[in-house]
């Protein structure tokens, strides 16, 4: 099914975030859109779903203009769409959420078409498994499964690896090409020209709203960087290791349940200033371990060792942590982050610490309105946060950091954002925060971890296989132990 999107605008007040935009995708082909974060990708894509509505301009499907008023009239057309932030029910099992567009189907044949589906993708998911204990890039691959289930005509993928292994996206591409080569239309939202490129015949880029380049296949990557920024982005340099204090997080002799194998004889030292890399196939045990420290969960055996303070059990734990100036950011902003339908001013009147709502609104408004000019926020203080694109979404949640944290923890930091965002984010997080703070963030992506951090941390099945100084290490060692193929006991 060819779509064609003729002349769209689309106005938020008096915020234009798309301006006259046109451009065609073809059936049976990958169509990638391309632009910094904030540029009007996902707002074009949900006007597409039906999930926002167009200021202006038409629809075609296969040359006939089509109204899109909703995501139910979108997916009567055969469009579905895989969104950055999980849409799923998080208490319902796999299972369920998989079966949702397919009610007339028995329990017995939804079971047969996720396990052949997976297999296919290279997933591994168990169905009877309650959503809410998934990572978020196994909540993005059960969407994926499911939209394909439906029969789509025309999927699109906001950043659809971000959350998937490097296997994973090795069994992902071949079943894409197959997708279009079998008549779907396929329109990728990414960031990774790499990604792009393997995939992608045509590439349309967004910049401010509007169009600013259309190409085909083979891409010429400087040319694509500078319709993204105005100029080629240069990678940032490698900070210098910070000098380090007296340790700050233990863990002794811990036994954790948590995503797929929890965490396992765990044994380690952190110390103050360090700026740790934890690295692993996604549900490694990289989220339990962020979780334990921030008091989130607790140990089933073991004891957690906070600033010399041993974490109490259960909800006191996360309390305690905060009290020690401890902050964590997930990975799944909207919905373990940020309040999805209140407005960044409402943000900063919650975080003060001393009152809440009868904060004066005057007041509040003024920090609102120095946060989105510090830290380049593209929105006004009466914007709803889940209107705002995932790296403004992350941007927001870095400006309600307190600045006198002594240990920050974070889940995928740059989870969907664009080159010059991400290094952005860690020029504030290594250059603003005072240096004896230390730093411990997930990653799926090696190249960010050996730039960033000094030290990094790789699990495996809940184990940790890999405790090395980056210098001692290399890319080659650490997808090794990753993937089993080398365990080497810390």
């Amino acid at each position: 099914m060819d779509v064609e999107f003729q002349h769209i605008s689309k106005n938020f007040g008096s915020v234009k975030a798309l301006t006259d935009v046109s451009l065609t995708a073809r059936s049976g082909t990958i169509h990638g859109l391309i632009g910094e974060n904030g540029a009007g990708k996902s707002t074009l894509m949900k006007i597409l779903t039906g999930y926002q509505s167009k200021s202006s301009g038409s629809i075609l499907l296969d040359g006939v203009e089509v109204q899109l008023n909703n995501p139910g009239q979108a997916s009567e057309f055969g469009i579905g769409m895989l969104y950055q932030e999980p849409m799923d029910f998080p208490p319902l099992t796999v299972l369920e959420n998989f079966s949702l567009g397919t009610p007339h189907q028995s329990r017995q044949e939804l079971h047969f078409a996720l396990k052949t589906l997976s297999i296919r993708f290279g997933f591994d998911l168990n169905p009877d498994r309650p959503v809410e204990l998934l990572t978020v890039g196994e909540r993005q691959q059960i969407e994926l499964l499911r939209l394909i289930h439906c029969s789509i005509k025309v999927l699109v993928l906001d950043e659809p690896t971000t959350g998937i292994s490097p296997a994973q996206k090795e069994a992902l591409f071949p079943a894409l090409k197959q997708l279009a080569a079998d008549g779907m239309t396929i329109l990728l939202v990414s960031h990774k020209l790499e990604e792009v490129a393997n995939l992608c015949s045509e590439v349309t880029v967004l910049r401010h709203g509007k169009l600013t380049h259309h190409t085909t296949a083979p891409f010429h990557f400087p040319k694509l960087l500078t319709a993204m920024f105005g100029f080629v982005p240069k990678r940032s340099d490698r900070s210098d290791t910070r000098d380090t204090g007296p340790p700050i997080l233990i863990f002794k002799d811990i036994e954790a349940s948590g995503e797929r194998q929890g965490l396992h004889r765990c044994n380690l030292t952190i110390a103050e200033g360090e700026v740790i890399g934890l690295a692993g196939l996604d549900g490694a045990g990289q989220s339990t371990f962020l979780r334990l420290a921030a008091g989130l969960i607790s140990p089933d055996q073991g004891k957690v060792i906070l600033f010399s303070d041993p974490l109490p059990y259960g909800a006191k734990a996360s309390i305690r942590a905060q009290e020690l100036h401890t902050a964590f950011i997930p990975a799944d902003r909207l919905e373990e982050s940020l309040f999805a339908r209140i407005s960044l001013r409402d943000h900063f009147s919650l975080r003060e610490e001393h009152g809440m709502f009868w904060q004066s609104r005057t007041e509040t408004r003024k920090r609102a309105e120095e946060a989105i000019a510090t830290f380049s926020i593209k929105g006004t203080p009466e914007d709803l946060a889940e209107d705002l694109s995932g790296g403004n979404q992350q941007r927001l949640l870095l400006s309600l950091l307190n600045r006198n944290s002594r240990l920050i923890l974070l889940e995928n930091p740059t989870r969907g954002l664009d080159i010059q965002s991400g290094q952005w984010i860690w020029q504030h997080l290594r250059d603003e925060l005072s240096p004896d703070t230390t730093i411990i963030f997930s990653s799926p992506e090696l190249d960010e971890i050996l730039h960033y951090c000094d030290r990094i941390i790789v699990f495996h099945d809940g184990l940790i296989v890999l405790d090395s100084a980056v210098p001692e290490t290399s890319h080659d060692a650490i997808a090794a132990v990753m993937t089993g193929i080398r365990e080497s006991a810390p």
